[in-house]
């Protein structure tokens, strides 16, 4: 018995520094290593590299294309849009643990299992939640610069410089979120890319419809020629009035958020308030077959009503 258990014990540390050294030699010899030690040759020697956002940008697209799954693709583009510096897969990673500490947790806590297992979608949904927040701070954000950013462009312009130096100007003086993503497409365009071509993937890094514009009337008038300077100054008012609009609407319906809030949270804290003030009198939720089903469905009805309320409220402008 002590042979076989001594030699499954060398068979997984066989195994463990076999997987080790073939993961390390697959890592080393990838598209991203690759071009992590071209960029150190370059500073090395003194020639001009890309800024740290285009460099993390290019190492993102030589990644193996692990982002075929529908998942995968849908997670990689809502950490684009949140700014967060994060892989896919280690934010997965992140959501998975922290699912399966809830789970371990409360069930350690309470020796529930229906309740260590309610727990663990609530719990590792806290990373999308955190990303989501970020997401609509950073478009917030975005939304807010644009206008200032477009009159820039509008007014470099008409001091004689190209849109190319207009660009390096706004990635030099903007702040984040507007400067670094316009820093990105400056570099792409040092790099050979053409200014639409660079300017329309910024259109994958925020969720905004100004930028869109913005990106259209940029390829249009490559094409047909005509003001610039005018039309943009134009789209920045109109920028700034739709802005000038969402806020007032945001201020109507604030009652109407709130109320959702409260309504949402109101139940649940009732119930964890009673389940420590007298955990007997709950218990039947949780030993009860019908109790179980009654508080799973008012959990989805909670949830339901909750989005139900921010469908109502959420006014597109």
């Amino acid at each position: 018995m002590i042979v076989v258990i001594i030699i499954m014990i060398f068979t997984a540390l066989f195994l463990t520094v076999l997987a080790l050294f073939f993961g390390i030699r697959a890592a080393t010899q990838s598209p991203a290593a690759q071009l992590k030690r071209r960029l150190r040759r370059m500073a090395a020697s003194g020639e001009t590299t890309p800024s740290e956002a285009f460099t993390s940008e290019l190492l993102r697209k030589t990644t193996p294309s692990m982002y075929l799954l529908p998942l995968m693709g849908t997670i990689k583009t809502r950490i684009e849009h949140s700014g967060v510096h994060i892989s896919p897969f280690r934010f997965v990673f992140l959501s998975v643990m922290a699912a399966a500490l809830s789970f371990i947790v409360v069930f350690a806590l309470s020796a529930n299992t229906l309740a260590a297992l309610l727990a663990m979608p609530l719990f590792g949904c806290i990373p999308f939640v955190y990303l989501g927040y970020r997401k609509q701070q950073r478009k917030t954000l975005f939304d807010e610069q644009f206008p200032d950013a477009l009159t820039m462009i509008a007014r470099s312009l008409r001091a004689g410089h190209s849109l190319l130096g207009a660009i390096e100007l706004i990635s030099q003086e903007m702040p984040e979120p507007t400067g670094g993503l316009f820093k990105i497409a400056y570099d792409q365009q040092r790099l050979g890319m053409g200014v639409t071509d660079s300017l329309q993937t910024l259109l994958e890094k925020v969720e905004s419809m100004d930028l869109n514009f913005f990106v259209t009337i940029v390829r249009i008038n490559y094409e047909t020629g005509g003001n610039l300077a005018e039309i943009l100054d134009k789209l920045a008012h109109t920028v700034r009035s739709r802005l000038q609009i969402r806020l007032q609407v945001k201020v109507y319906s604030a009652q109407g958020r709130m109320s959702g809030y409260i309504l949402s949270a109101l139940p649940v804290v009732v119930f964890v308030a009673f389940y420590f003030m007298s955990p007997g009198y709950m218990n039947v939720f949780f030993t009860e077959r019908i109790c179980q089903f009654a508080l799973i469905g008012a959990l989805l009805a909670q949830c339901a009503g909750f989005l139900i309320i921010r469908k109502i409220v959420d006014i597109r402008i």
